[in-house]
């Protein structure tokens, strides 16, 4: 484990077994995504990398590391996006309670249509970085280049 006083990077090695939320590095909205799982995934089951990084060019097919409208979940070897990866990612924090529950029963086209709608206007309403979310000195092992 890297601490605060070392400065050797950590090398990080992905297997298809892992679990891997890819997101937009430089989007307001997602980069509070990801603070929000890593606040409520207490068991750390959740690495996450920028979809303008290395990791995902490596795992992600070209079309969801060019076109950064939704997030990805890398989980066991299967591919999530949109709504799915986001009820998906809820359930494995443990918040799949009276929010998420009846989110599943909407038909997944139209919770996709309503992703798509938020994406769209993302950056407008959460602004955009200059540059991708830099993690904390102990949030480092949980994050893939």
């Amino acid at each position: 484990m890297q601490t605060a006083m070392d400065t050797t990077p950590e090398t990080h090695t992905t297997s298809p077994s892992d679990r891997i939320l890819f997101f937009d590095g430089v989007c307001g909205l997602c980069n509070r995504f990801v603070d929000w799982c890593l606040a409520h995934d207490q068991s750390h089951s959740i690495k996450y990398a920028p979809l303008q990084g290395e990791t995902a060019s490596k795992l992600l097919p070209e079309r969801l590391t060019k076109d950064l409208k939704t997030v990805v979940l890398y989980d066991n070897g299967e591919i999530f996006t949109h709504s799915t990866a986001v009820l998906r990612i809820m359930k494995i924090t443990g918040y799949s309670g009276f929010v998420v529950a009846p989110l599943r029963l909407i038909p997944r086209p139209l919770r996709d249509l309503g992703y798509r709608m938020v994406a769209a206007m993302r950056y407008k309403l959460f602004g955009k970085k200059e540059t991708c979310r830099m993690p904390k000195p102990h949030e480092r092992a949980l994050f893939l280049p």
